[in-house]
């Protein structure tokens, strides 16, 4: 969690203006050194001390980059599987994804690969449903 921007207004003071080193100004105000230390390189290379915002995505930029590519592949070949994508990012592209961040690239992009009617799903060939007339029932011992 990060602690307030005015403890570390007081801190970054204490050090730029009012001259003590960030191991005494880390002292006087109970935060670590390290904190200290981070909190002034921050505010002497970019002037700000509110810390950076946390979470997000920051690595999406990649495959994003390649958004087109991939999303004209899905049009051209519908049927295709991700392994099948994954194979030609790496001979077209160069580029090497895992399965999973194609995955995710196209969830986001609302891109569903479900098996249609013409499929029939996982069933087996040739199964048929039981005659209407035909309930077995479990035998007991």
């Amino acid at each position: 969690m990060a602690l307030s921007d005015d403890l570390r207004k007081r801190v970054v003071e204490a050090v730029v203006l009012g001259g003590l080193s960030r191991n005494a100004a880390a002292r006087r105000f109970g935060v670590s050194i390290a904190s200290a230390v981070r909190w002034v390189t921050r505010y002497k290379t970019t002037g700000q001390i509110s810390p950076s915002p946390s979470g997000g995505d920051r690595r999406s930029g990649r495959i994003e980059a390649q958004r087109d590519y991939l999303l004209g592949l899905i049009r051209r070949t519908p049927d295709i599987t991700l392994l099948e994508i994954q194979e030609r990012l790496i001979q077209n592209c160069g580029e090497r994804f895992s399965v999973s961040v194609l995955w995710r690239f196209f969830d986001r992009h609302s891109v569903t690969f479900k098996k249609d009617r013409a499929r029939r799903g996982a069933t087996a060939p040739g199964r048929f449903r039981a005659a209407p007339g035909l309930v077995r029932l479990p035998t007991r011992s």
